[in-house]
């Protein structure tokens, strides 16, 4: 086996690798939307006033904070087509990152919503509010901004965690540099190529949140 950098190898695996990173991006941002999209819903429904709704929201985060990602990956795609519902691996992939990562983000959501001031909800209870208005208008325009560096940093936690999808048979940057390096029983380039990829990507990402947070932080 030829050990020497190969440039000629990196043009020949070079589109193989960047449909595996379209492929993971694609999967963190479906991911994201529905990790942040459940996981407002799971912090108002732990926040309701009816006792066994809240209690089984609570467990519900609980079980999944408390359980491996992997375990849920497999739990999606082999699992549930015993219940009747056969998902595709990308699928199955990314509705299991979205809800574990929902019940982190249920969590930042919730601190973001006790943050509110209580003369907000005060003003809003002397102004007769409706519960739906008081919540649109008023509280989550409030908590959001607040938690939005959280919710950057957990984007980039699912994007580097997204080649855990390859146990079920997602293609993503890293099975294809898997795969590249299985076939040719060379390793240095392909992970090599998608370990700059993940840099390239995560890095200034971190930067942005970064400033998000400094933002943030004068804004209160």
């Amino acid at each position: 086996m030829n050990d020497k950098w190969s440039w000629d190898y990196v043009a020949e695996i070079l589109p193989d690798l960047l449909r595996g990173l379209l492929v993971t991006v694609q999967a963190t941002a479906l991911g994201a939307i529905l990790a942040y999209a459940l996981g407002l819903v799971l912090a108002l429904l732990r926040r309701s006033q009816i006792p066994v709704l809240s209690q089984l929201t609570w467990a519900f985060i609980e079980v999944i904070r408390s359980t491996p990602l992997l375990v849920h990956i497999y739990f999606v795609f082999n699992v549930l087509p015993q219940f009747g519902i056969t998902l595709s691996p990308l699928t199955s992939g990314v509705l299991a990152i979205g809800v574990h990562y929902a019940c982190y983000t249920a969590e930042v959501y919730r601190a973001g919503i006790d943050g509110v001031p209580r003369g907000q909800w005060e003003a809003c209870t002397a102004l007769s509010l409706p519960r739906g208005r008081v919540w649109t208008a008023v509280i989550l325009p409030q908590a959001i901004p607040r938690v939005l560096p959280a919710l950057g940093n957990y984007t980039i936690s699912m994007y580097k965690e997204v080649p855990l999808m390859f146990a079920i048979g997602v293609l993503d940057i890293v099975g294809r540099a898997q795969e590249a390096a299985s076939e040719s029983f060379r390793a240095v380039e392909p992970y090599t190529i998608a370990g700059l990829f993940f840099l390239a990507l995560s890095y200034p990402a971190g930067v942005l949140v970064r400033r998000l947070e400094r933002r943030v932080g004068y804004a209160q």
